[in-house]
């Protein structure tokens, strides 16, 4: 046996193991081919033959399944491995095949000279179960056909021999179909295996490939995080520069001064607010998003974010209330992140709802859980934009969010964040108009430092956080 290189071995390993899987998955198949062999044959021909033939399949069956265990468990890399375990296996073809041969031949002699249908029928079906299932590995393959075409011609020779039959005789028609029939097995032998290797190269290639696109998005992964990394220190640099200079610190400006002051500070903070976005992105999809889990309230939380973003609100035109609970809401969470969510729910329920309408930011409590409920009266999303909305770089309305601005990560950073919290985010159509997003995290039965569970009935507290001038 030559010596493997690592790939060979490999290789050899996914056989081993592909032809090991078939046969334990086949076990209770077999059995019921062998048991109808032996029960004929005990009835018909020889009630010794099929004990003796019984007690054969037994230790072979015993054998293979002990060989195909170890084979499964086998880690596939060594080589001595290897060749242990093909010879085993190339052992277990040899008994197998033999029974099969031994009870075949037994019950030709048994007969008699004749046609011998049973017998060469059971050594077709063998082969041809042999070419179906036993492919993976050529050199068994051989070795069991081997074994089944010698006794298809071994059996209609001795016939021949035994009888002194003429080139006239049957039995040479026999001898001359059992060829014909060993061609045929032969040939579907050559197929499956053909299929199966072809199979497998098709599995390399595709594991070739995966590789190469997870290599290509770990490279592009980290050239995006450091790109990102270096292009915020400087930003922030020029925004503080600008923010100094649009507040007049630096000198009086013109208005028009003024003006482009203003529109390079929004620029630089849409930049800003895309790299923090992008970052996130990556450290999500990393599993090194840091969370700081603690408990709080979240009602405070939610009308924190509201204040923040309310100046964003009035900009567009859309006034925002808080209808409250009026009590504290404990949560296990990262306050910051949970912030971070409301924030994005927020401001785009502001950016899609018309001006003069209003967005409200609606909290209550659902069994063990609360809801915050973020209501707009914008157009109203369907059933079907459901993937977009939580897809990464994805906008419902392209064309709005380039006019308002957006960077189309911030609900899919805030899906990952509430599923980091075990929680449920969504949205459904309102019923007159616009669309409600929410999400629904556990409540705690305490506060920090022991405080009392929020009561089950309270009514909202409803407060104007910002007011389109």
């Amino acid at each position: 046996m030559r010596r493997f290189e690592t790939e060979d071995v490999e290789f050899l390993a996914r056989q081993m193991k592909d032809y090991a899987e078939v046969g334990k998955n086949l076990v209770l198949q077999r059995q019921m081919i062998f048991g109808a062999a032996l029960v004929l044959a005990g009835y018909y021909y020889s009630l010794e033959l099929a004990f003796i033939t019984g007690a054969l399949i037994a230790v072979s069956e015993v054998y293979d399944l002990v060989i195909f265990g170890k084979v499964l468990a086998w880690d596939g890399k060594d080589r001595k491995a290897a060749r242990k375990h093909l010879r085993r296996i190339c052992i277990g073809t040899i008994l197998s095949a033999g029974v099969i041969v031994f009870y075949s031949v037994a019950i030709a002699v048994v007969q008699g000279p004749g046609t011998h249908f049973m017998s060469l029928f059971f050594l077709f079906a063998a082969a041809l179960f042999a070419a179906m299932n036993n492919h993976h590995i050529l050199p068994v393959l051989i070795l069991r056909l081997a074994f089944y075409a010698g006794a298809f011609v071994f059996i209609p020779v001795r016939d021949i021999v035994v009888t002194g039959a003429g080139i006239d005789s049957e039995l040479w028609a026999q001898l001359f179909t059992s060829v014909f029939v060993l061609y045929f097995v032969i040939d579907c032998s050559r197929i499956y295996l053909s299929f199966y290797r072809s199979s497998v190269n098709q599995m390399e290639a595709l594991k070739i490939e995966n590789h190469r696109a997870q290599e290509a998005y770990k490279a592009k992964t980290e050239f995006v995080s450091t790109m990102s990394h270096e292009l915020r220190t400087p930003l922030t640099s020029i925004k503080g520069s600008i923010d100094l200079a649009h507040a007049g610190h630096l000198g009086p400006l013109s208005d028009k001064a003024v003006q482009v002051m203003a529109i390079a500070k929004r620029n630089c903070t849409r930049l800003i607010d895309l790299i923090d976005e992008i970052l996130d992105m990556q450290k999500i999809e990393a599993g090194r998003m840091p969370f700081n889990m603690t408990t709080f309230d979240l009602s405070s939380q939610i009308e924190h974010a509201v204040d923040t973003n309310a100046p964003y609100a009035t900009r567009l035109g859309v006034r925002v209330e808080f209808e409250g609970p009026g009590k504290p809401l404990y949560v296990e969470g990262d306050a910051t992140r949970i912030e971070q969510v409301l924030s994005n729910m927020i401001s785009n329920a502001a950016k899609f709802s018309p001006e003069g309408s209003k967005v409200r930011v609606r909290v209550e409590t659902i069994a063990d859980r609360v809801r915050v409920s973020v209501i707009d009266q914008g157009k109203g999303l369907s059933d079907a934009d459901r993937e977009r909305v939580f897809d990464k770089f994805s906008q419902v309305d392209s064309s709005d969010t380039r006019k308002i601005g957006g960077t189309g990560l911030g609900m899919n950073i805030s899906k990952q964040i509430i599923t980091a919290h075990d929680g449920i985010i969504d949205f459904f159509g309102n019923e007159e108009r616009g669309t409600t997003f929410y999400f629904e995290l556990m409540l705690q039965p305490d506060g920090p430092a022991g405080a009392a569970a929020p009561e089950a009935a309270a009514e909202p507290e409803i407060r104007r956080a910002s007011l389109a001038s």
